[in-house]
């Protein structure tokens, strides 16, 4: 089977096998070697993909839900998308959700993925109550913050390295809208960006689009969007209208000259320097979900989001010199993110440490790579990391230097005997 990460990038041909039951994952488990579980195909680098992929998209059902406590009982392959159709109806909202609700839950937890309110709840395995797992034995194991604690400490954001996620215990929040007040403020460069950032720290989702073309005094240059939930009583959930690219469009669309077009266009909708307005959750979480395929956006040659973080007292000097960089590189950065981070967890692979995030698109191109490569050098010299659910290319090198508990996660590899088994075209790149 001939498959490719969201990325587009790298393709390759793996054997696959679904997963239906336990019996039959565990003959499987037993048998082969390389294996790696693929959830929605939501990672946009090599994470998910490897020699033999595990499909655990059909392991979707529902087991229990605790209406007292918000605790949600349900399989590793069940996406984001049917809890909301399901729990916000019923008063109920994820703790912490990515960008795209087209996610599974078991890939939720590999990746240990973060959304618009790190800064005061940090990564998706802080909802987490247990993990059932099954490791390379075929025995299943039950784990948490007080039972196998290192196995689920090495599990959440463990990127399918530490066995086959089967089931899940996780917490939902109460909300009494289906609707955020959103509040727009513009700035017009990174200082005012900061500034911006730590006068609404305090509210519970904050995110930021940036103009990643601006040079000198725009640099930085952003829309910023604060948040919270309404508490109007209308729990009417409704999905966004989506369109469906039939055809991959060409690579040409996308060059400097169409996105300082849009980026300019971008900004100046919003008129006001501070502006207010009601939007869906689908409408403020999920605004690219509307786009069922927008990957496709970018051709035959797929796209790379560089994504890292950089702790906050090395933030503004360390984005400012890779916005500069950018900005007077050959590459075209389309879509570009940054977020506010809290404290670290104690998980050995999580991705988020205290600091500010940046995550740019980029299409791949011959220059690309030397780019990255370029600022992968910047990320290490300000004490940061890269985030290997968007990583396709990054060196051993580079990544060990931004995790130092990797030696950690590698002897519970090895203790679980789960270094043959389980295995990614990045854990062999990386040699996790």
């Amino acid at each position: 089977m001939s498959i490719s990460s969201w990325g587009n990038y790298p393709k390759i041909k793996s054997q696959t096998f679904k997963l239906n039951n336990i019996d039959k994952l565990s003959e499987l488990v037993n048998f082969h070697d390389n294996l790696i579980t693929h959830g929605n195909g939501r990672s946009y680098g090599d994470s998910a993909l490897g020699e033999k992929l595990i499909l655990s998209r059909s392991f979707n059902y529902f087991l229990n839900f605790d209406k007292s406590s918000g605790l949600l009982k349900l399989q590793s392959g069940v996406i984001l998308s049917d809890i909301l159709e399901i729990f916000v109806p019923k008063g109920w909202f994820l703790l912490v959700t990515p960008g795209t609700k087209f996610v599974t839950v078991g890939g939720a937890i590999a990746s240990d993925v973060h959304g618009k309110n790190h800064h005061l709840r940090g990564t998706f395995s802080e909802c987490i109550k247990s993990i059932t797992l099954m490791l390379p034995s075929g025995k299943v194991v039950r784990c948490s913050r007080e039972e196998n604690s290192e196995l689920f400490k090495a599990t959440c954001g463990g990127m399918g390295l530490t066995g086959v996620i089967i089931d899940v215990e996780l917490y939902l929040k109460r909300i009494e809208s289906k609707n955020i007040s959103q509040t727009t403020i513009k700035s017009n460069n990174l200082k005012e960006t900061f500034e911006v950032f730590e006068k609404y720290s305090k509210y519970e989702y904050i995110v930021a689009w940036i103009d990643c073309l601006e040079k000198e005094k725009k640099i930085g240059k952003c829309l910023i969007n604060v948040g919270h939930f309404l508490s109007d009583g209308d729990l009417e959930y409704e999905n966004l209208k989506t369109i469906k690219l039939s055809l991959k469009l060409p690579s040409l669309i996308i060059n400097r000259i169409t996105l300082k077009f849009f980026n300019f266009l971008y900004f100046f909708k919003v008129r006001k320097k501070i502006s207010n307005k009601i939007l869906s959750l689908n409408s403020f979480f999920y605004p690219l979900d509307s786009i069922l395929n927008w990957n496709k956006i970018y051709g035959n040659s797929g796209f790379i989001q560089y994504q890292f973080v950089l702790p906050k007292n090395k933030s503004y000097l360390g984005l400012k010199e890779i916005l500069d960089k950018i900005s007077s590189s050959s590459c075209t950065p389309t879509l570009a993110v940054l977020k506010l981070f809290g404290p670290k967890n104690e998980n050995f692979l999580s991705f988020p440490i205290r600091g500010y995030t940046l995550a740019v698109d980029f299409k791949i191109n011959k220059s690309l790579f030397d780019l990255l490569d370029s600022l992968d050098s910047i990320v290490v010299k300000n004490n940061g990391r890269i985030y290997l659910a968007k990583d396709a290319r990054v060196s051993k090198k580079v990544f060990e230097v931004g995790y130092p508990q990797i030696d950690k996660f590698r002897e519970i590899r090895k203790k679980y005997n789960l270094e043959k088994k389980f295995n990614s075209l990045q854990s062999k790149r990386l040699e996790i």
